[in-house]
C-alpha cells in the first residue's frame, strides 16, 4: 500500500514537472502585442532602407496559417539575410528572394 502512495506521488510530481516545462516553453513566445500591418508600417521604413531589399509585405510561413513579415531581396545575400530580424515585435520575419522589382510599362494613358 505505501508503495503505491508513493509511485502515485512520483507519478503527479512527474505530470507537474511536464506541465511547467510546457508552461516555459510557450512562455518564451509571447503573443504579439500589435497588429501586424502595423507592425509592417512602423518598420517597413527601414527594412527597405537595406540595399538589396526591394519589398515587405504581411505573408504566411510554410504552415499556410501563421502571418509574418516578407523581406523581398533583390538576390541571395546571406549577409544581408543574417542582418535582418527574426522576429519584429514578436511576428516571425522571412527572406524571400523574388528578383529587382520594376514597374509596368502601361504606356501613355
Amino acid at each position: 500500500m505505501h508503495g503505491c502512495r508513493v509511485a502515485a506521488l512520483v507519478g503527479l510530481l512527474g505530470l507537474a514537472l511536464a506541465g511547467c516545462g510546457q508552461n516555459r516553453m510557450i512562455s518564451k513566445s509571447p503573443a504579439p502585442a500589435r497588429d501586424i500591418n502595423a507592425v509592417l508600417a512602423a518598420h517597413e521604413r527601414e527594412l527597405l532602407a537595406k540595399p538589396g531589399v526591394v519589398g515587405v509585405y504581411v505573408g504566411l510561413l510554410a504552415d499556410g496559417k501563421t502571418l509574418c513579415l516578407k523581406v523581398m531581396l533583390a538576390r541571395k545575400d546571406p549577409a544581408l539575410e543574417r542582418s535582418l530580424p527574426r522576429t519584429l515585435e514578436g511576428h516571425p520575419v522571412v527572406a524571400e528572394v523574388t528578383g529587382e522589382i520594376k514597374p509596368m510599362n502601361l504606356g501613355p494613358r
